[in-house]
């Protein structure tokens, strides 16, 4: 019998807990992956709270998890022992709902998260279903590719999925986790790229990862300063601050949208008028493909900025993200010994 470290929460608002456990087996149509890494990401706060309905606990979290095959179940043939794969938030699908039949398997009516659902990567090894996993190239460390699956792909999606065309004015609102991914991404998408962000600490960091302007939010109405340039055809909101949110949407330009990729608590009030004036919108994603994060990443040069932890300093790799302290990505790196 063998054991391997782990991180679980016990119950909604617990402590991490690090625990050892057995290794688990994979099933039938299952594989089993020693983890190398397993990014930290703000979306792990609903396993941690419970801010979810129908979470078993206890529950490992982590759902940006880079390691290598290290079992296959009996039915799987599409992945072999000593491949470096990935696994991102969703964990799984049914196949059989009506999302599934038309192709969209992150809608599917029953699909799983990895985390949530299922134990995920705050863990020297984990389980993960095949139809799920991705190859990670060998130009991605897994230090750097573990936040490509869920930071990436989200900022990646939204900004591909947005209908903007090269030259048109995109703003990134937050220069964090998912924002300094963003701006990466939007520069090399061909779009004037702005950054929005409170004080004038992250303006070199902005323009060092290519912004063509900067706004410091702190600093008069960015939305007026946005009108000034002409209005934005998207605005990419990935901090989590709902009043902010609301105070960008005069920045947009006529049919302009603001896209929203992080969770923020309070209400957002916006005046119908306002919408209705310049036919803008307010939406979500969710979507985003990890294959395609991954190709542009690595055939563009987009690399995360990351801290790295010991699994054993979960809680304080966790609490960085949480204030953010950390710049800009917790990773966990597992030491296998």
């Amino acid at each position: 019998m063998q054991f391997m470290k782990a991180v679980q929460v016990n119950a909604p608002g617990a402590e991490f807990e690090i625990i050892h456990k057995e290794i688990p087996q994979p099933g039938d149509n299952e594989v089993l992956i020693k983890v190398d890494a397993c990014g930290i990401c703000h979306g792990d706060i609903v396993a941690k709270e419970g801010h979810f309905p129908g979470i078993k606990y206890p529950i490992t979290p982590g759902h940006e998890v880079v390691g290598v095959v290290e079992k296959v179940g009996l039915m799987v043939t599409s992945w072999k022992i000593g491949q470096r794969v990935g696994v991102g938030w969703h964990g799984g699908h049914c196949h059989q709902c009506s999302a599934c039949r038309n192709g969209n398997f992150f809608a599917c009516e029953n699909s799983l998260t990895t985390g949530i659902h299922l134990d995920g990567g705050y863990a020297e090894f984990m389980i993960a279903r095949p139809e799920v996993i991705v190859s990670i190239p060998d130009e991605l460390s897994s230090i750097n590719a573990a936040p490509l699956l869920c930071a990436g792909r989200t900022t990646f999606g939204a900004l591909k999925l947005s209908g903007a065309q090269g030259g048109d004015l995109v703003a990134i609102h937050g220069l964090g986790g998912l924002g300094h991914l963003a701006v990466q991404y939007a520069v090399r998408l061909g779009f004037k790229t702005v950054v929005l962000s409170r004080g004038k600490d992250k303006e070199e960091l902005a323009y060092k990862l290519g912004a063509h302007v900067y706004i410091d939010t702190d600093s008069g109405n960015a939305a007026n300063q946005l009108i000034k340039l002409g209005g934005a055809r998207v605005i990419l909101c990935t901090a989590p601050n709902g009043k902010a949110i609301s105070d960008l949407i005069p920045g947009l330009g006529r049919g302009g949208q603001a896209i929203i990729v992080t969770g923020a608590r309070d209400l957002m009030q916006i005046p119908p008028m306002l919408l209705l004036g310049g036919e803008r919108s307010v939406r979500g994603s969710v979507s985003g493909n990890i294959e395609e994060t991954i190709k542009f990443s690595v055939l563009s040069k987009v690399i995360p900025m990351v801290e790295v932890f010991p699994l054993e300093q979960v809680a304080l790799a966790f609490e960085k993200m949480m204030s953010s302290k950390v710049h800009f990505r917790s990773v966990l790196k597992m030491d296998h010994k």
